[in-house]
């Protein structure tokens, strides 16, 4: 085979070359070179059964189920929250109508970071990029006539993460649903918030300390609710690469497993409900041979390193989001094009749960349209492309498996890295991993700006008479949306129980002083309508706020 490329390579290829250079002199995905050529000399050291397998079984390279898409279907879960509670509440109906089989959930500024509509720091941002949810009164109005045992919802919130999901199981509770049968996820990965996002609160250990609270309590009330979604999303949506949104992602999450223990939790009750949200990218091979590299990799952690013993530990579960980073203002309706590629990779790469970024979402926040088009080309790849028709079907590709193979490999050495460092806390205490995604980033805008890396309307192909961009869909005026939330708020206040609250919120301070789960004073304090900003005002005062390290 060696001697027969080699000919292959000084004939044939070495003629075409010299009459027809190639486009570029390199090639390459987020992580590593592309070669010219795969073989099967790129798989010598492959195994079939110990590192692909069969769908269902372990190593899970090939899905986390037997028949895949052909028994069910991916989730169709668009994103979607903005403004008031009753606003968003249409948007869900509206997306349950066309189709949708899951509901996500967006929440502003406020809301993310822990503070009342009517705090001074929320001024300019109540429901402008999501809904503000101030008390349970929101929550239940957010769902109300929506059934919550039979709707599966997606809630995108981390530092306060506890508190909107006692919001949720209390909304449910008073529509006469069992927590046992409340189904749905919220993100709580607060570490990702230190590296990437932005939007945390206390300091890392305790914060750790309150999702594994979550995490723990989940488990044994309310086993079909995935109380941690780890995401490796918005890792990638700061510039890393493949690799490190892999490795990153698994350092966070092994960060939360480990807290859980430390509480008590045996690994097999908290692994199962474990999920995942990744980011699909542009590069739509690198894109499916990390969906399958994430499966195996998570399966050989589970049980090597954690000792797991139960199957559904073993398995990773994942959501995906096409990737929003990608989307251009600059001729905004190629971006349909954009999200269909990336959806068709990640369908490819066996998700279990998909939303669409919107081809308008570089400009505002979706219209019911742009919303409606995503949701219909996932629709489209399910039932007219043919790629939901077989399992893993890119398997036993060359280029697909030596693409899976190297992606574990570097993923596993960036990962032994912050193992080395202390773990996910002592590398974003040290700035590690902010340091590491932030040169990637450049790493990636200079190739943009240099045109190596071409970007269709942006650095190339540019129309210069390029239009006004599609109406853009805006929320309610910021001052009407603002007004009705404070009535709410002030109604709520004026109506609860003082005397309760006030218990409940002294409860919550003692519990964060000492060792205990703050997950029972927590569901006390939203039972008496405490605000979200009075319950992480105590932590804020006993805890204190975090101050990120500067990295240069």
């Amino acid at each position: 085979m060696r001697d027969a490329q080699r000919a292959w390579e000084e004939g044939a290829l070495a003629r075409v070359l010299q009459r027809f250079p190639e486009r570029s002199p390199r090639f390459r995905t987020s992580s590593a070179e592309t070669q010219r050529l795969y073989t099967p000399l790129d798989l010598s050291g492959l195994d079939y059964l110990r590192d692909v397998g069969f769908p269902g079984q372990y190593p899970f390279t090939r899905g986390v189920q037997p028949t895949m898409y052909r028994g069910r279907l991916w989730t169709m879960r668009q994103y979607a929250g903005f403004g008031t509670a009753e606003e968003t509440n249409g948007r869900f109906r509206e997306l349950l109508a066309h189709g949708q089989t899951g509901l996500s959930t967006a929440f502003d500024l406020p809301t993310q970071t822990g503070y009342d509509s009517d705090d001074a720091m929320a001024e300019g941002e109540v429901g402008q990029v999501g809904v503000a949810i101030d008390t349970l009164a929101d929550m239940e109005t957010l769902f109300e006539g929506l059934p919550l045992d039979r709707i599966s919802t997606s809630m995108t919130i981390n530092a306060p993460a506890a508190m909107l999901v006692a919001m949720y199981l209390v909304t449910a509770e008073r529509q006469g649903h069992d927590a046992s049968k409340v189904m749905g996820t919220a993100q709580n990965d607060v570490l990702k918030e230190y590296v990437a996002r932005g939007t945390y609160i206390f300091p890392p250990q305790p914060s750790v300390r309150l999702a594994a609270d979550l995490i723990v309590y989940c488990a044994r009330e309310a086993p079909k609710f995935n109380s941690i979604s780890v995401s490796g999303y918005h890792i990638r949506e700061a510039g890393s690469t493949a690799a490190q949104e892999i490795a990153f992602s698994f350092a966070n999450a092994i960060a939360y497993l480990e807290a859980c223990q430390r509480q008590g939790a045996e690994i097999d009750d908290v692994a199962p409900r474990v999920s995942w949200i990744f980011n699909t990218h542009n590069q739509f091979f690198e894109e499916i041979a990390k969906y399958r590299a994430l499966r195996r990799m998570w399966a050989r952690l589970l049980r090597e390193r954690f000792g797991a013993k139960q199957p559904d530990s073993w398995m990773l579960r994942t959501h995906t989001q096409t990737g929003g980073s990608t989307l251009t203002a600059q001729q905004p309706l190629n971006n349909i094009a954009r999200a269909a590629l990336q959806a068709l990779a990640a369908v490819l790469g066996g998700v279990q749960s998909m939303a669409l970024s919107c081809y308008d979402e570089a400009l505002s926040l979706p219209s019911e349209q742009a919303q409606t088009i995503a949701l219909r080309t996932q629709q489209l790849i399910a039932h007219e492309s043919g790629a939901a028709d077989t399992v893993d079907a890119l398997a036993g590709s060359y280029y697909v498996e030596s693409l899976t193979d190297q992606l574990e490999r570097e993923a596993n050495a960036i990962l032994r890295r912050v193992d080395d460092l202390g773990g996910a806390v002592a590398a974003i205490e040290s700035g590690y991993m902010q340091g590491e995604i932030q040169e990637a980033a450049v790493a990636y805008q200079r190739e943009i700006e240099s045109g190596e890396r071409v970007i269709v309307g942006v650095n190339d192909y540019v129309d210069s008479d390029e239009r006004r961009p599609p109406a853009l869909f805006r929320p309610a005026n910021a001052a009407e949306i603002l007004a009705a939330q404070l009535k709410r708020l002030r109604r709520v206040r004026a109506e609860r129980d003082g005397a309760a609250v006030d218990a409940s919120l002294r409860r919550l301070r003692e519990a964060a002083r000492g060792s205990e789960s703050l997950m029972p004073p927590i569901l006390e304090a939203v039972r008496a309508y405490a605000t979200l900003g009075e319950m992480c005002g105590v932590l804020r005062q006993e805890w204190g706020e975090y101050t990120p390290p500067t990295v240069v």
